[in-house]
């Protein structure tokens, strides 16, 4: 052998010390018996502010272990370190405790990829104006598709009712099973609320809507001291301006929580299977029992049984336009 280890024998060797072995290794986590509660309120760029059960707010940092989770507003979580809420100071989030529901959407039908909107919401809170913008009963529909798929109660909340009247959305959904609540203006030109509050009471609720169609509004007079921006619907497109660009969730004055969320454009469903999208139709599902094997449920599909079931009257009055929108959901599902 040349070079340096010519002359080199067994006695020249000497083993590296084995560092293996010197740190203990295990996939069981802490118990964190000390970590406080909280629920998540808000998430600004992987901070997250959370409500603690002492009543503290405080902002926190998830631990390595949580860096891949996804954490949202209505999430519970647990939580060790200064938990003073001290300005300036981090809590680190450790736990996060079993969802008892998620709400999610995609960015459209077709789209795998999931996004988690809220957690452990109980009821949802589908805000749509008279007018100005016109009512979306597509993004409705989808909506209450939603709500049935993560098990959360929707609600129809029906706002600017001096712009025009809430015949036409009553006719509509009146046969779903889904309250409707009016939340016009008062004299004083603030919305009536007091239907709605009390549906809120001792509950967690997100609501959802269209941009400019009074979300934040309803949220200023349920939480005065919420002071979400307003916006306006631009006059050209219809369409309202983004006022909130990230969930909020506010303890409500007599007892729960509210969660606004920032308008949408779309509510993609790739998540939801089409048993499911259909059950949500309350008003029509049961026709299906009636349908041959494997219909498609389209107007073109043999023997589908919910033409009839429409034309006899049994889905209601708004049966025609439910079954249309049904339809044109089912056909934006099944498209690859």
């Amino acid at each position: 052998m040349a070079g340096r280890y010519a002359n080199f024998t067994e006695e020249d060797y000497r083993p590296r010390p084995n560092r293996k072995g010197k740190r203990r290794r295990t996939k069981e986590l802490p118990s964190y018996d000390d970590a406080i509660g909280g629920m998540i309120t808000s998430v600004d760029r992987g901070r997250y502010r959370t409500r603690l059960d002492t009543g503290v707010s405080v902002t926190g940092v998830r631990a390595s272990h949580l860096r891949r989770t996804p954490l949202v507003p209505g999430d519970r979580v647990r939580l060790v370190g200064d938990t003073s809420g001290t300005e300036g100071t981090l809590a680190r989030i450790v736990v996060l405790d079993d969802r008892k529901t998620i709400l999610r959407r995609s960015a459209d039908d077709n789209d795998d990829s999931e996004r988690v909107i809220v957690a452990n919401a109980d009821q949802m809170v589908i805000v749509t104006a008279a007018a100005d913008p016109a009512p979306s009963e597509g993004l409705i529909d989808r909506a209450i598709a939603a709500a049935f798929n993560a098990e959360i109660e929707p609600i129809l909340a029906v706002t600017k009712l001096d712009l025009a009247p809430i015949d036409a959305l009553r006719e509509r959904f009146a046969d779903t099973g889904v309250p409707i609540v009016a939340c016009g203006f008062d004299d004083s030109g603030q919305p009536r609320t007091e239907e709605l509050a009390e549906r809120l009471h001792d509950r967690i609720s997100v609501l959802l809507g269209h941009s400019g169609v009074g979300k934040s509004t309803l949220m200023n007079a349920l939480v005065p001291e919420a002071d979400r921006a307003t916006g306006h619907v631009n006059q050209v497109t219809g369409r309202g301006r983004h006022t909130s660009s990230s969930a909020l969730a506010l303890p409500l004055p007599d007892g729960g929580w509210i969660i606004d969320t920032p308008g949408v454009r779309s509510f993609g469903l790739a998540h939801v299977d089409v048993d499911t999208v259909i059950a949500a139709f309350a008003d029509l599902a049961p026709a299906t029992a009636h349908c041959p094997r494997g219909c498609e449920h389209q107007a073109d599909s043999p023997g589908c049984a919910l033409d009839t079931w429409v034309a006899d009257g049994r889905a209601g009055q708004g049966g025609a336009a439910r079954l249309d929108s049904l339809r044109r959901l089912l056909d934006s599902l099944s498209t690859d």
